[in-house]
C-alpha cells in the first residue's frame, strides 16, 4: 500500500505532545511492513531547520477566507531506524503561518489564525496527493489523518472542494488522540474554509453555532480509530464524549481502538544515554545505582525508601490536584516523591510551596527535561497516573519498560496497559502496577498504600517489574493492528 500519514506534529521535527511521538514512529514501523509511506507536516520553524536538505517539488496557490495565498511543497527524506529505509517526508512551506516560535500558541495563548493555518494545510494536503500521484506516480491509497488539525482533509475530499484533478480516489482514516481538542472556531468564520454553507449545520460542521472541525472528520471520513480499546467505549458516553457522543454513535462502523507502542530504541535501560548506569530484566542492579544518582540530582536525601515519580502535565486533567489532596498523609510516610512537569500556574506553585515545606520528602522541577524524564524512570520505585481520563498514555508505558511500578485510574489507555493487582494476577506473575477507580484523592490514597506495602514483599515487588519490563511495548504490533485496517478500508465500496 502506498500511505499518507498528514499530522500537525511529529517528534524529532515538531512536538507538544503524544500526537508527535505516534506520528514519529508509526511511519517508520509501516514502511518496515513493506509499505510507502510518506509523512507530511506544516513548515514550522523547527521542521525547517531540522529538514535543511529539502527541495521545493511543487508550488501552488490556495484560498483561505478567499485570498490566494503561494504556498511551497517541499520534500525530505529521513533514514529509518532500521538503517536500509527511508522515510519521504513532504513540508507545506508559508512562512506567514508557520516560521513561528510555537505550533499552535505563544504566551498569549492559540494563534489567533489557526483556523486559517490549518485550512491551508489541510488544502495543500490535498495537492500533495496529487503530487504523489502524478509526479511519483505512487497512487496514495490511504490517508491517514490525526486530531482536528488535519480533519477537514476528509470534508474536502468528500465534497470534492479544492481537490486537484490528480488526487484521484482515496481512503480516509481519522485517528482521535484526544476528543477534548476539536477545532472549534466561531460560526462566523465557516467562510475561511471555503466550504459551501450547507455544511454548516447540525449534521455537519455545525456545533452549538460553532464550527467544529474535528466533528467534520468524524462525519466525513471512511473510518475513525483512537489509541486505546477503552477510550474507543469511553468517548461514546456523555462523560468522556465532549459533546461528539451522538456523532461516534452514529457511525455503523464504529471506533477501532489501538494503543500505542512507544519508541524502544529510545526507551530501553539496557542503552538508555541519559542514565548513569544500564539494567535489564534479568540484572536490575543497575536501577538502584540509577536512584542513587536521582535522589543526588534532586538533593533528596540517599536513603532506602520507595520514590515514587510524576512526570508530565500538571492539570486538572491529569489528576494532579488529587495528588496534592493527599500529599499531608504522603509527607507523614517513609518515602520520597520526585515531580517533573509544566501546566497550570496554580498547581505548579503548591506544588513548589509543598517542596519547601518538605524538602526531606518532595522535589519539584517545573518544566520539561528530556534527560531528567529518562533519568526518573529509571530511578524512581513507582510513577502515578491519577489522569481523570487518559486516551492511551505513554509515560506508564514507559514505566513499564524501566521496572518503574505505575500506580494509575482506572481509566483508557491506563486500564488498558496497566494489569492490576491483584490474587489472581499476582499468583499468575501477570501484575504490573496497580489501579483505582474512582476520581477521588480517598481512592488514590488508599492504592498508594496498597502499592507501599506490595514493596516492602521484596519478591511480589520484583515479580511486578519483571512482568512489565517482559512486556512488548514496541510499535510492531500496533503497526500491524493499523495495517489490517488500511486493508479492510480499501476493501469497502
Amino acid at each position: 500500500m502506498n500511505i499518507l500519514i498528514a499530522a500537525s506534529e511529529a517528534a524529532p521535527y515538531a512536538k507538544t505532545g503524544g500526537l508527535a511521538d505516534v506520528t514519529g514512529v508509526l511511519p517508520a514501523e509501516l514502511i518496515k511492513l513493506g509499505h510507502r509511506v510518506t509523512l507530511i507536516l506544516p513548515g514550522y520553524r523547527g521542521v525547517t531547520e531540522r529538514l535543511r536538505s529539502s527541495q521545493i517539488k511543487g508550488r501552488f496557490s490556495i484560498p483561505v477566507a478567499g485570498v490566494p495565498l503561494n504556498v511551497d511543497l517541499e520534500e525530505a527524506f529521513a533514514h529509518v531506524a532500521d538503517g536500509v529505509h527511508s522515510l519521504r517526508i513532504l513540508v507545506v512551506r508559508h512562512d506567514p503561518y508557520f516560521d513561528r516560535p510555537g505550533l499552535y500558541q505563544d504566551r498569549n495563548g492559540d494563534y489567533p489564525d489557526n483556523l486559517e493555518r490549518f485550512t491551508l494545510f489541510s488544502r495543500s494536503v490535498l495537492q500533495s496527493i496529487d503530487y504523489l500521484n502524478e509526479t511519483c506516480r505512487e497512487p496514495v491509497d490511504v490517508l491517514h489523518l490525526h486530531d482536528w488539525q488535519t480533519a477537514l482533509c476528509s470534508v474536502y475530499l468528500k465534497t470534492g472542494i479544492g481537490v486537484p484533478k490528480g488526487a484521484g480516489p482515496v481512503k480516509t482514516l481519522l485517528t482521535l488522540h484526544n476528543v477534548g481538542y476539536q477545532g472549534l472556531f466561531p460560526g462566523e468564520r465557516f467562510a475561511v474554509t471555503g466550504l459551501p454553507l450547507t455544511l454548516f449545520s447540525p449534521d455537519a460542521l455545525e456545533f452549538y453555532g460553532s464550527l467544529n472541525c474535528l466533528k467534520g472528520g468524524m462525519i466525513f471520513s471512511d473510518a475513525l480509530s483512537t489509541v486505546s480499546p477503552t477510550y474507543a467505549k469511553e468517548i461514546l458516553t456523555k462523560e468522556f464524549g465532549h459533546g461528539l457522543e451522538g456523532v461516534l454513535a452514529s457511525r455503523p462502523d464504529g471506533v477501532e481502538g489501538i494503543v500505542n507502542g512507544i519508541d524502544t530504541n529510545t526507551w530501553n535501560p539496557e542503552t538508555d544515554r541519559h542514565l548513569p548506569a544500564h539494567y535489564n530484566v534479568s540484572d536490575l542492579s543497575g536501577k538502584k545505582v540509577c536512584k542513587e544518582a536521582l535522589q543526588r540530582e534532586l538533593e533528596l536525601p540517599m536513603r532506602d525508601v520507595p520514590l515514587m515519580a510524576v512526570i508530565g502535565r500538571l492539570a486538572q486533567q491529569k489528576g494532579l490536584d488529587l495528588l496534592l489532596e493527599i500529599l499531608p498523609e504522603l509527607v507523614l510516610l517513609d518515602m520520597q516523591i520526585a515531580i517533573l512537569g509544566t501546566g497550570d500556574q496554580d498547581l505548579e506553585q503548591r506544588l513548589l510551596e509543598a517542596q519547601v515545606a518538605h524538602r526531606d520528602r518532595i522535589a519539584v522541577r517545573i518544566g520539561f527535561d528530556e534527560g531528567l524524564a529518562h533519568r526518573l524512570e529509571a530511578g524512581a520505585d513507582m510513577l502515578i497516573m491519577p489522569s481523570r481520563y487518559e486516551p492511551c498514555g505513554l509515560t506508564q508505558l514507559h514505566s513499564l519498560r524501566y521496572g518503574t511500578v505505575p500506580i494509575v485510574r482506572r481509566t483508557g489507555g491506563l486500564a488498558d496497559t496497566v494489569v492490576s493487582f491483584k490474587p489472581s494476577t499476582v499468583h499468575a506473575n501477570l501484575a504490573t502496577g496497580f489501579h483505582f477507580g474512582q476520581a477521588s484523592s480517598d481512592a488514590l490514597l488508599t492504592t498508594v498504600l496498597l502499592a507501599l506495602a506490595a514493596y516492602r514483599q521484596h519478591e511480589t515487588w520484583r515479580s511486578l517489574m519483571r512482568a512489565g519490563m517482559s512486556l512488548d511495548l514496541s510499535w510492531a504490533q500496533s503497526a500491524k493492528r493499523y495495517e489490517h485496517l488500511y486493508h479492510s478500508l480499501l476493501q469497502r465500496q
